[in-house]
């Protein structure tokens, strides 16, 4: 077996794992690469490898750096089934279209600002809505924890990975040239005891792992203190009477916010302020968690059964803004309000104007509430600069700025290293990806000291024999 590193290697994004077994190629995910605006076009619309050639696609969970560019996939050839689980395949009918309807309008408008610049027009969507439609009729829903046939010799399994609603690590079992061994694909490992999700399960009897590194080299705080800063940060803001500016991924995060402010507001801590979810795929989204209530945590779940007047994702004061026209009228809204907008890393969507029109105000407050890929809008407003370029322009940061790390969807360190560790004795070797350099380095170390001699972190487009 070859298996040949494609994305998220050295790097947090673009998950993108190619398998060359029995004859037959075998992708692990294909993410859309986060990045520089530039690169990121240049990485997301060419492949390293011929698309038709390959034959299946196991899919590991629905946010955009995991799933987002199976539409350019299949643009440029590629026909096989998609393997995801049933809350992932429902996620993705909204996901990727709404990626497509993200590039398409964003391409739209930059060209009416070219052509009012007298400048060029030419820019273009990585793919269109039509190429989102022919990806998704290429999707079929497998359950948890029931083997499928993928290829000759290969049966793939699903396993909770509590990461998000739907999100599976994969257990590959594979018979090649007379000898029968176990892969293990993490896909992103989630935490345990964070609102609404399952705890993620830890496999065992696995031969050789490809596991995500995310925060090799830090722990979060607990969940209870996390919802306990957020409280106290919307309290603060409502009494600047500003505004709460949230850049949220659309699927899992997003929800999990609401949950929280539900929660504030009916236990009274807040007042029913205005929240407004300004994302269509957030909406339709949490029409999707309503349909899985039964894969939700037991917490989650009682606290649904004792909601007498509203729903925990639609509250009396929360809106799901539809239109763009909607949208743009937020900018006349007086605080204190909350907005919680896609995209969790800012470089698209209707977030970009929110914080055009907010950040330069220092009643608001912009909540950085996931991790930020190097060179993003996100990163450079969690990092706090100065000033930071939106549409071309130059805005001064004058807003608040802060960072809750408590809601990550991530397994922070120690669970990593449980993860890892729960792989011995078998494990033969174990790869890492999904992780910036210096926590790759610092994972692939201490695993080394808990006895894990073969660990590598592979370089992009690696190629490796097991």
């Amino acid at each position: 077996m070859r298996i040949t590193f494609h994305g998220a290697a050295q790097t947090v994004t673009g998950s993108q794992h190619l398998l060359g077994i029995n004859g037959k190629q075998i992708l692990l995910d294909c993410g859309l690469y986060q990045g520089k605006r530039q690169e990121a076009i240049t990485r997301n619309s060419t492949f390293k490898f011929e698309p038709a050639k390959v034959d299946a696609l196991i899919l590991s969970h629905s946010h955009i750096d995991h799933c987002g560019n199976i539409p350019s996939l299949v643009k440029k050839g590629f026909n096989g089934p998609v393997y995801a689980t049933h809350a992932t395949v429902d996620l993705c009918d909204y996901m990727l279209r709404d990626s497509a309807n993200i590039q398409e309008t964003d391409a739209e408008f930059l060209n009416r600002r070219a052509a009012k610049r007298h400048q060029p027009q030419n820019f273009e969507p990585l793919y269109s809505l039509a190429d989102a439609q022919r990806a998704l009729a290429l999707f079929t829903d497998q359950p948890f924890s029931a083997p499928f046939e993928v290829a000759p010799g290969v049966q793939a399994t699903f396993y909770e990975a509590g990461h998000i609603l739907g999100a599976a690590s994969i257990v590959l079992d594979i018979e090649e040239k007379g000898r029968q061994f176990r892969l293990a694909f993490s896909g992103d490992i989630g935490r345990f005891n964070i609102p609404i999700l399952p705890d993620p399960v830890l496999l065992h009897d696995i031969d050789y792992a490809i596991m995500e590194s995310t925060y090799g080299t830090t722990n979060h705080r607990p969940p209870e203190e996390a919802q306990a800063e957020f409280t106290a940060l919307v309290k603060e803001t409502i009494a600047r009477r500003g505004k709460l500016i949230i850049p949220s991924f659309a699927v899992g995060r997003a929800q999990e916010l609401v949950y929280e402010l539900s929660r504030m507001v009916r236990a009274k801590t807040i007042p029913p302020i205005p929240v407004y979810v300004d994302s269509p795929l957030a909406d339709r989204a949490s029409t999707v968690f309503w349909a899985h209530v039964g894969m939700f945590d037991k917490e989650a779940q009682e606290f649904v059964r004792g909601d007498q007047t509203d729903d925990v994702f639609g509250f009396q004061s929360l809106r799901y803004v539809k239109s763009a026209d909607e949208s743009k009228a937020l900018n006349d809204e007086k605080g204190p309000l909350v907005i919680i907008s896609a995209s969790g890393m800012c470089e698209s969507g209707r977030i970009r104007h929110h914080l055009a029109n907010n950040i330069g105000d220092p009643k608001n407050t912009i909540l950085i509430v996931s991790w930020q890929a190097p060179e993003t809008l996100g990163r450079q407003i969690a990092d706090r600069l100065p000033e930071v370029r939106i549409f071309g322009e130059t805005y001064k940061l004058k807003a608040q700025v802060a960072t809750i790390n408590g809601y990550s969807g991530h397994a922070g360190r120690d669970l990593l290293i449980r993860w890892a560790t729960s792989l011995k004795p078998r494990v033969k070797k174990l790869f890492l990806v999904h992780g910036e350099p210096e926590s790759l380095t610092a994972m692939t170390a201490t695993l080394k000291e808990q006895g894990m001699e073969d660990v590598h972190a592979p370089q992009m487009q690696e190629s490796v024999e097991v």
